[in-house]
């Protein structure tokens, strides 16, 4: 946003409570100021075409219009402002906000629960809230188009408040990857509804994903996942054996890790633990990548998606020091970004490419030619 431009948010809430709460943590940071509320989805709909507000915190479940059913038409009447959906932790709430991620909301915050008081509930949300409006306002291009390198409609490319960073010349690789891992963060539900389901169903490599989200969340995006995809999604759990034809998504508040096969001929498995956060986060990709690279060596081909912040940029480090491969997605498809603009500004990204040609690009690497997929086969056994 240009500078003195505060950032005008429409709160979205049945709950009066919840919109007090909300308009109080917007109205503390000087950046932010409520440019209107309403208590259910018809009425934010007129609202939205009124004001024209840079940014809408979204109630999942509403009277009158539910969330889901006003983020849907919000987007059908072609408003790219960046939603963050307001979601209670439970299996409804979870599973509601899984869909809205993927149909176009940009994030969500946990509605609070527990705190002590309003102070401690405002704390809370400010918390994870304030950083998520910051990131998804710093640009005006608020809603990227996954379905190509960033035009939006009709072909027009989207403006942007930061000039797209300079391209990066692609680096050869030369190694042949015998897993695929990923990270991903904020608008990666998205991300990973365009990637995940164009891997054919003999694709030849075992893949992990960490997917910043709580517990109750990752089991619920896996099982939405497996619906769509050809290979088979899962949530991770202790002791399961990396495989091909099978997508691992780290628990919610667990690491996942990689372990060595305990005997020869053996697989390797997967570890969950809930040791110390690493970049603010649990699950983390540094410790999936870390970990990968340390049992497959170069045949690890990590591929960072879009996200907050620069969790994977010390995994690809050593992801690469073990002569690995990198991809990140571009900035013009990320609904934030910071995790591949790091890796890929820090010179670890072999390529860096819009949405819809990464797995193009996957495949293109791990060989789709029978030979190709053969030797992959008899690397990855080796490996393990």
């Amino acid at each position: 946003m240009a500078a003195g431009h505060r950032t005008r948010i429409l709160i979205v809430d049945d709950s009066v409570v919840m919109r007090s709460l909300l308009r109080s943590v917007v109205c503390a940071d000087a950046g932010l100021e409520v440019a209107g509320s309403a208590a259910d989805g018809e009425t934010a709909l007129r609202t939205i075409e009124m004001i024209r507000p840079d940014l809408v915190l979204l109630d999942v479940e509403m009277p009158v219009k539910d969330g889901l059913a006003t983020l849907r038409e919000l987007r059908a009447r072609g408003h790219k402002m960046p939603v963050i959906m307001c979601s209670s932790l439970t299996q409804r709430g979870a599973k509601v906000t899984i869909e809205a991620l993927a149909g176009g909301a940009s994030d969500y915050v946990a509605k609070p629960a527990g705190q002590s008081g309003r102070e401690a509930a405002m704390q809370a949300l400010a918390q994870d809230l304030l950083p998520k409006i910051h990131a998804l306002t710093s640009r005006a291009q608020t809603q990227p188009d996954f379905s190509g390198s960033g035009p939006g409609p009709g072909g027009a490319r989207l403006p942007l408040a930061l000039p797209l960073a300079p391209p990066l010349k692609a680096q050869p690789i030369s190694s042949i990857p015998v897993v695929l891992a990923i990270g991903v963060s904020t608008g990666g539900p998205a991300a990973l509804d365009v990637l995940l389901p164009a891997l054919p169903a003999n694709f030849p490599l075992p893949v992990m994903i960490v997917q910043h989200m709580p517990e109750l969340f990752t089991k619920l995006f896996a099982e939405r996942l497996d619906g769509r995809c050809k290979l088979r999604v899962r949530e991770a759990e202790e002791g399961d054996a990396v495989r091909a034809g099978t997508i691992s998504i780290a628990k919610g508040n667990w690491h996942m890790e990689v372990l060595a096969a305990a005997r020869a001929g053996s697989p390797a498995t997967l570890h969950l633990n809930q040791g110390p956060l690493e970049n603010h986060c649990r699950p983390a990709v540094d410790a999936l990548f870390r970990s990968a690279a340390g049992v497959y060596g170069s045949g690890v081909l990590a591929v960072v998606l879009t996200g907050m912040g620069s969790d994977g940029l010390i995994g690809c480090s050593i992801v690469r020091g073990h002569g690995g491969s990198v991809l990140a997605q571009d900035q013009a498809t990320s609904t934030v970004w910071g995790m591949p603009g790091a890796v890929a500004n820090a010179g670890l990204a072999h390529k860096v490419l819009p949405l819809n040609e990464i797995a193009t690009e996957i495949l293109r690497i791990a060989g789709r030619t029978p030979a190709a997929a053969g030797e992959a086969r008899e690397l990855r056994e080796a490996a393990v």
